[in-house]
């Protein structure tokens, strides 16, 4: 499985530990790549572009806060970035919304988690049904 991404400077020590703590996925890495302060828009804009393409299967986007990349990445057609902030979310997030990007938030969630957060994420599959009419009716809100 191939996941785009992306973190801002508060997120990326986050990110790099998510990379390390799943070596079976491979990471499509955008950036940032310092603890230099950047803009956080740019990144998430470009992994969700990369998951918008098709060209990754989904992405995760990490700031201080969850908050301003999962906006930024919402804004990119296609896309549903949804910030978890335990296992429940997202579980739910991709059962029920197909959810293709995941936001975290570094500062306000622990390390182990994010973990935990992720790994529930990644294994979740989105379960149709009832639920692929309202994914459809949210996306094609993108049309209005």
């Amino acid at each position: 499985m191939k996941i785009a991404i992306a973190s801002d400077h508060a997120g990326l020590r986050l990110k790099r530990q998510i990379i390390g703590q799943f070596p079976d996925i491979e990471f499509v890495d955008v950036g940032t790549h310092t603890e230099e302060s950047c803009d956080y828009p740019d990144y998430a804009a470009e992994a969700a572009r990369l998951v918008a393409s098709g060209k990754t299967a989904g992405g995760i986007v990490i700031c201080g806060s969850g908050i301003g990349v999962s906006i930024a990445a919402n804004k990119i057609r296609g896309i549903r970035a949804a910030l978890c902030f335990n296992c429940y979310m997202a579980e739910m997030s991709r059962k029920h919304n197909d959810a293709n990007v995941l936001a975290l938030g570094a500062r306000v969630i622990g390390e182990d988690v994010a973990m935990r957060i992720v790994d529930t994420w990644l294994k979740t599959e989105f379960e149709g049904g009832r639920h692929k009419r309202r994914v459809d009716k949210m996306m094609d809100l993108e049309n209005r």
